[in-house]
C-alpha cells in the first residue's frame, strides 16, 4: 500500500488531476460560449437549424442536420479557443528570442555563438 500512497501523491499524478479539473471546467465554459452565444448568433446572418434536416433512406431516418450542427459546434469551438486563448497568450508571451544566425557563406542557419559554420566550416564573426 506504501508503494500505491506514494505514487499517488506524486506531484505528476497530483498535477495531472488538478489540470483535468481546470480543463473540464474549461471545456463547459467554452462550450456555453458557443451553444449560447456563438451559434445563436449564427441567426444573424441567415443560416438555419440544421438539427431538424433529415431524410428517408427505406425505414431508417438519416439525420444528417444533427452531423452539419455538430460540425458548426466543432468549428466554432476551435474559432472560440484560438480568439479566447491561443491569441492572448501569444501575445503574453511576446516575441520568440532569436537563438540561431545566418552563415555569411552558405546563409544555413547556425547557433549564434558558432565561430565555424557546421555546413561549409567557414570561419565566423562572433555573436
Amino acid at each position: 500500500m506504501q508503494g500505491f500512497k506514494d505514487f499517488i501523491m506524486r506531484g505528476n499524478v497530483v498535477d495531472l488531476a488538478v489540470a483535468f479539473i481546470i480543463g473540464a471546467a474549461f471545456a463547459t465554459v467554452v462550450s456555453s460560449l458557443v451553444t449560447d452565444i456563438l451559434t445563436p448568433l449564427l441567426g444573424v446572418f441567415g443560416l438555419p437549424n440544421f438539427a431538424d434536416l433529415s431524410f428517408q433512406a427505406g425505414k431508417a431516418t438519416v439525420t444528417y442536420g444533427n452531423f452539419l450542427q455538430a460540425l458548426f459546434a466543432f468549428v466554432l469551438m476551435a474559432l472560440a479557443i484560438y480568439l479566447f486563448v491561443v491569441k492572448p497568450m501569444e501575445r503574453m508571451k511576446g516575441p520568440a528570442a532569436v537563438e540561431t544566425k545566418a552563415c555569411t557563406e552558405c546563409t544555413s542557419d547556425i547557433p549564434l555563438g558558432a565561430k565555424r559554420c557546421p555546413m561549409c566550416t567557414a570561419p565566423q564573426a562572433a555573436g
